[in-house]
């Protein structure tokens, strides 16, 4: 006997068939979005008049739960460190350089503003894209130094920028211990080796 099968049915699992595609279709721009990213674009080394400096650059994505935390008040804090270090054979390696800065990121649903602060120092933002390109771009950082750098020696540099958790309030911290991974952003560590350029020396002849 011939099999029928009904119009309603066939229009049930074509209706199906399309709406997989199209999941399917959005489903890598929507995964992207929702998990952020903090990525390292360029990094700089600079000698300053004492010491070292440095400029970098970063692309910072926040995910849609680190967005709706700014919206209900919390702050998010991001810590930009980097590290020279002295690499020994017969011991673990020295950090002889650092520079760490944090800033703090908020919105204030009165005056629909974002603020980007630092210590005493703060600016704000009327959207959130042009506070995360402020934060993305730092420029002339101090490396604080803790013994005499050599230029014909190689050291080991270390550049990352990730958010705080530590500074989170406490039941947001407990979620991160429970394996969520929507609050570990990090553009992890990023390590390459270089030659120190040469120390500005300040004229003591001056007139």
């Amino acid at each position: 006997m011939p099999c029928f099968i009904k119009p309603d049915f066939l229009m049930r699992l074509l209706w199906a068939g399309v709406t997989a595609l199209l999941t399917m279709a959005l489903l890598p721009a929507a995964t992207a979005h929702a998990e952020g990213s903090i990525k390292i674009t360029s990094v700089k080394l600079e000698t300053a008049e004492e010491g070292y400096q440095f400029d970098a650059d970063f692309e910072i994505v926040l995910n849609h739960k680190l967005e709706y935390a700014l919206e209900k008040g919390i702050v998010l804090y991001f810590v930009t460190e980097l590290n020279i270090m002295n690499s020994r054979w017969y011991w673990l390696d020295e950090r002889i350089g650092h520079s760490r800065v944090r800033e703090g990121l908020s919105y204030f649903a009165l005056t629909r503003q974002y603020r980007l602060s630092r210590g005493t120092l703060s600016q704000n933002f009327a959207t959130l894209k042009e506070a995360l390109q402020a934060l993305s771009r730092v420029r002339n950082r101090p490396i604080s130094v803790s013994s005499e750098l050599k230029q014909d020696t190689e050291y080991t540099m270390e550049l990352r920028m990730r958010l705080d958790i530590s500074a989170l309030p406490k039941p947001f911290q407990v979620e991160t211990l429970g394996g969520s991974k929507e609050w570990d952003l990090s553009s992890g560590i990023l390590r390459w080796s270089t030659i120190l350029p040469p120390q500005k020396h300040a004229d003591s002849h001056r007139p």
